[in-house]
């Protein structure tokens, strides 16, 4: 074997190595990345040649977590690794979105990208690796691939700022960002943060990307140790400069004046179908397909051109805006009558029916992954049907897309949601979108900040999202900042930057770059121009709805949360569950309890009022310490020769001495009392060891005494 390793040292005393030659020969590139117990296996393995007609590259990023890194038998049936969880297709998904836009082009070969968890310290988040393990695979191979990139989490914990900070501290956190990039540029940015300022953001991602061009340079060290500087050749482009020229001086001028238009996404579509097919009916009947395709291949570059050019040279965006004008907005809430909270938010040409939907802690979701398991219970799921965009498509369930979608709006979201016992309940929130033509996921933000306001959840402020692009032209130095983008803009931009956040600061963002040089001053307008928007939506959206509705809808469920000492736990449950399963079928309320922080939680769950007061009352009888003096209305449950023992509240009895039943002195209890009678008694005294003396007689009136005889 000729292991080569290498390593860096973050600066804090934690290091990272990567080793190369042990693991995976047979691969066309693998390392082992290792931070301290955690270490991650990478491979990318690369076909020689393309399929025919493939014009793109087919990339695919899978990352995995084996259960025995942590320790861990799988749960389920089978007890064996299944599909990938959500967590591991958005880890998949910021790996691929900083590894693509650094393929070559013109490179079209089946290329997989495998990244397994092998080993984990629960204290060292393994995600922040993952790039860096799949670019460094990618530099001991002959893959062509204009890398390095890297991959870190840079976080603010106590106001400073940490790279790739332990899980622990994370919990402190008030900004947290994965951010990828080479040595040159920032590539992708996804995170999350406590309503910062739009400087603050551009200061995290300069500190992470110094220590990305740290990771870089030690894969160039490692590319060189293992002789891949070369990459393999490679031809899977057939090129005409004739015909280009041909389509060119056909098309542009149209695709140009069609562009400038300022229709809709639909005439457009239909123009620029046209022109191209005008083109194509003037070519001889035995043209080949190759040619064809070829051209088509051409047309597309044209659109590329034009469009860019009428923005970057006039102004003139396809719909007419300018390019810091929003999309008209309308929105509407409660539409959904039968719905906990629903809302209908529309800008453009880009609709969101969002629904909220309000559960108890039995709804919650179980999440049992390898290195992240718990319960969840804020869950945001957003569906993109076909007929959204006026396409025939398959509903075979939510796609990658999908879910990196849904998880972008829900971290926006739990950033406002109110917290502990403000907010005892399970909230799904579902967003379908009815249309789209670019920003569905800031319209999912919108629309699911009207859907909790219109169903009562006191949240901390409106959140509202916008989406943002580039076009640039590196030769003459021109760009243009584009707020709200068309699909079409996002397409052949530059730059999709998506900014969600309130009115006092930014909460969420999510960029990819396809170009070389963003510069810092570009990403700090871009910022600038994005709050202003921000701004404008969520003016808009006040004039539907400006805070939550003072109460839930008259049929959305009801949660009452109780905190009881810990003593009483076992009570309100009974033996073998006796109790709380006879209160939840008596009264028709879930209830459930759980011990946090050496206290009791009590969560009481129900449709109606009565449910919930009916099964308060009988767990407040549960919990309550009877007090000396008090009377309470109490029930026999056993008689003894010398009294009855009386329950005064759910398992608690008091004696009832013989002696204290009655005024009058009882020789026996014989047709005295009997078990299930139904008296009052007032509580005397309660003893050391907690026994309860009880009386009847003092209730009673007192007879007076016989007169004297003379």
């Amino acid at each position: 074997m000729n292991v080569i390793k290498k390593s860096l040292d973050l600066g804090d005393g934690r290091t990272i190595e990567i080793e190369t030659g042990k693991l995976a020969k047979q691969a066309d590139g693998s390392v082992v990345v290792k931070m301290g117990d955690t270490m991650l296996l990478a491979t990318v393995v690369s076909t020689v040649g393309a399929k025919p007609g493939t014009d793109f590259l087919p990339l695919s990023v899978d990352y995995q977590e084996k259960y025995a890194a942590t320790g861990r038998i799988p749960g389920g049936f089978l007890r064996r690794e299944a599909r990938l969880s959500d967590y591991e297709v958005l880890i998949s998904r910021l790996v691929d979105r900083a590894l693509r836009p650094m393929f070559p082009s013109d490179y079209h070969s089946d290329t997989q990208v495998m990244i397994s968890l092998i080993s984990a310290d629960k204290d060292i988040m393994p995600d922040c690796l993952a790039g860096l393990a799949a670019s460094a695979a990618l530099a001991v191979s002959d893959i062509p691939f204009n890398g390095p990139i890297s991959e870190v989490r840079v976080a603010k914990v106590d106001g400073k700022l940490v790279i790739n900070p332990k899980a622990s501290e994370l919990q402190r956190a008030t900004l947290e960002f994965m951010v990828a990039g080479s040595a040159h540029d920032i590539g992708m940015v996804e995170g999350e943060c406590d309503e910062i300022q739009e400087d603050e953001m551009v200061e995290a991602l300069k500190f992470a990307h110094d220590a990305i061009k740290k990771q870089c340079a030690l894969q160039v060290e490692l590319t060189i140790a293992t002789g891949k500087t070369v990459k393999r050749e490679y031809n899977h482009e057939d090129h005409d400069a004739d015909l280009r020229a041909q389509v060119f001086a056909a098309t542009y001028d149209k695709v140009y004046a069609v562009a400038k238009s300022g229709s809709n996404k639909d005439e457009r579509k239909v123009g620029f179908t046209a022109i191209i097919n005008d083109f194509f009916a003037a070519m001889p009947e035995d043209t080949a397909d190759l040619t064809k395709a070829m051209a088509k291949h051409y047309y597309h570059d044209v659109q590329y051109d034009a469009i860019r050019n009428l923005l970057l040279d006039e102004g003139i965006r396809l719909d007419g805006r300018k390019t810091t004008e929003i999309r008209p907005i309308w929105s509407e809430v409660g539409y959904l009558p039968a719905a906990h909270g629903s809302a209908v938010f529309t800008r453009g040409e880009t609709q969101s029916l969002t629904s909220v939907t309000l559960g108890s802690k039995d709804d919650e979701q179980m999440i049992d992954g390898a290195f992240v398991n718990g319960y969840n219970k804020f869950l945001l799921h957003y569906n993109f049907p076909g007929f959204s965009t006026g396409e025939v498509r398959p509903n075979r369930g939510a796609g990658r897309r999908e879910i990196g979608h849904g998880a972008l709006a829900q971290r926006s979201l739990k950033k406002v949601l109110p917290e502990g016992e403000a907010n005892p309940y399970t909230i799904r929130i579902v967003s379908d979108i009815l249309e789209s033509n670019g920003s569905s996921s800031m319209a999912t933000v919108c629309a699911a900040t009207l859907a909790l306001m219109d169903a009562g959840i006191k949240i901390k402020s409106p959140v509202s999202g916008i989406a943002m692009g580039l076009i640039s032209d590196e030769k003459t130095g021109k760009y243009a900042i584009l707020s709200d983008i068309l699909g079409d803009e996002d397409h052949l931009g530059d730059m999709d930057f998506k900014v969600t956040g309130t009115e006092n600061g930014i909460v969420a963002c999510q960029m990819d770059l396809k170009v070389n040089g963003l510069s810092y001053e570009v990403l700090t307008k871009a910022l600038l121009q994005a709050k202003d928007g921000r701004l404008h939506i969520l003016n808009e959206m006040k004039k539907t709805i400006s805070s939550p509705n003072e109460d839930m809808k008259p049929h959305a469920p009801r949660i009452v949360s109780l905190t009881i000492e810990k003593e009483f736990i076992g009570a309100i449950i009974g033996p073998g569950g006796k109790i709380i399963q006879e209160m939840q079928r008596e009264t028709g309320a879930s209830i459930s309890i759980e011990e946090v922080d050496g206290k009791g939680i009590v969560e009481i769950f129900a449709d109606n009022k009565a449910a919930i007061d009916a099964a308060v009352g009988r767990i407040r009888n549960i919990i309550a310490k009877p007090e000396i003096g008090e009377i309470y209305q109490g029930k026999v449950k056993s008689i003894m020769p010398f009294g009855a023992f009386v329950e005064v509240m759910p398992g608690k009895d008091g004696l009832l001495h013989i002696s204290e039943i009655s005024w009058e002195r009882l020789e026996t209890m014989d047709g005295v009392l009997k078990e299930g009678d139904k008296i009052e008694v007032k509580l005397l005294d309660i003893d050391k060891q907690g026994k309860m003396k009880l009386s009847r007689k003092v209730l009673l009136p007192r007879p007076e005494k016989p007169a004297p005889q003379a």
